[in-house]
């Protein structure tokens, strides 16, 4: 859920993943995925790795990047 301030920004965020839960470090309306380099929307935002501190487009975006890198 996006803050009051969120809401109203535009171009890409920057954005800190944890474990279940993100922090907006600088306000903006999206986050690029780290495999496709397709726009993700903040609100729709699903997937992302709290250890690479990546976000991904869609659930084969992460089997892609797994099969990357061999490791979760």
């Amino acid at each position: 859920m996006l803050g009051r301030f969120e809401r109203g920004a535009s171009g890409e965020a920057v954005v800190e993943y944890g474990d279940g839960t993100m922090r907006v470090v600088k306000p903006g309306s999206f986050v690029r995925c780290a495999v496709t380099g397709e726009a993700i929307q903040l609100d729709a935002l699903r997937y992302w790795s709290a250890a690479r501190q990546e976000a991904y487009a869609s659930p084969e975006a992460v089997m892609v990047r797994l099969k990357q890198t061999g490791r979760p």
